[in-house]
């Protein structure tokens, strides 16, 4: 299980095994994306995010029903519990679903039942829309006004997909209604576009965290403004690796980030494609970068401290993690 800890960047679509992909598919008696399991997994070899984002979209097509996006949801918790995760802020990509022809209701609910359930596990989740920055804006607005009636389940709005050529200066004006909606705000940037695209995220789109950002390291006043803000990085470490960000996790900028002094958090993106999960994540840095056990204890406080929980309760987890000691 590991250190507790929580967990503030994993799409649901991203949690998608290959298996629950084929069992979806003869569920909705809808074409599999492969002939088998194993063709489908040897896909999984990227050389970026956009052919990453292809095999994504194209397993995506099974979802369909309510039950599909609780199942899908209800396996990422399970999984999640067995990792430590004590919570968990979840991303989903309404847009496309809703180009499918798949509702808003179909989507939130069926993963707020999971999210739900959940609880039983010890684990409290919120679910955060993301909106897609390869398309338009005006798209990203309408997918908000149809999750109004869903606000209630729904703690933040983010930004994700291909990020190259994509600026966060695209959709101020739906992140500043978000905002008016009480939403909180985070943004994908600085993963494959350069650290400019993360002082945008931070002055246009007011966003709280910043969702990868390991690209800030190329601007040493941006470094310095994240330290002195404490602005949250998300980090995925075994994503970094799986889409040629870093050729290997040895090589992965982490202890840089940590060295700086940023609020920097371990996470697992989209584990279902780029080989493990929160806490495989943690091992990988563990191992790979010799990561010590107080460092450990101190990017599973920084999950806490970064989360949007009530501050009571990010105390309680805090101490927890803290507290933490290997078996």
């Amino acid at each position: 299980m590991g250190v507790p800890k929580a967990e503030l960047h994993v799409h649901i679509e991203g949690t998608l095994e290959p298996e629950l992909v084929f069992d979806l598919a003869r569920r909705n008696g809808v074409p599999a994306p492969a002939a088998s399991v194993e063709e489908l997994r040897a896909r999984y070899r990227f050389t970026g995010l956009r052919s990453f984002l292809d095999v994504y979209y194209a397993n995506m097509a099974v979802l369909l029903t309510e039950q599909d996006f609780h199942d899908l949801a209800a396996a990422y918790f399970a999984r999640a519990a067995e990792q430590g995760v004590r919570h968990a802020e979840v991303f989903f990509d309404p847009q496309a679903h809703l180009s499918r022809g798949v509702s808003m209701a179909t989507v939130v609910q069926g993963l707020a039942a999971a999210a739900d359930e959940a609880r039983h596990l010890g684990i409290s989740a919120g679910l955060i829309l993301c909106f897609l920055r390869d398309e338009p804006a005006a798209s990203a607005a309408e997918a908000l006004r149809l999750a109004e009636p869903f606000l209630d389940r729904i703690v933040a709005v983010g930004l994700d997909s291909a990020e190259a050529g994509h600026p966060p200066s695209g959709f101020v004006d739906v992140f500043a209604t978000a905002r008016d909606m009480g939403l909180h705000a985070v943004a994908h940037a600085g993963e494959e576009g350069p650290p400019e695209y993360v002082r945008e995220a931070l002055d246009l789109l007011r966003v709280e965290r910043v969702d990868h950002g390991v690209r800030s390291l190329e601007d040493p006043a941006l470094i310095a403004r994240l330290r002195d803000e404490q602005v949250p990085l998300t980090v995925c470490p075994l994503s970094n690796v799986r889409l040629r960000s870093v050729d290997t996790i040895s090589e992965h900028p982490l202890p840089r980030l940590m060295d700086e002094g940023l609020l920097v958090t371990v996470n697992s993106d989209d584990p279902a494609y780029f080989g493990g999960y929160v806490a495989d994540n943690f091992a990988a840095v563990r191992s790979g970068l010799g990561l010590s056990d107080a460092d450990l204890r101190l990017l599973a406080a920084n999950s806490f401290e970064a989360s949007f929980l009530p501050e009571d309760r990010k105390t309680e987890l805090i101490a927890e993690a803290t507290g933490w000691s290997p078996a």
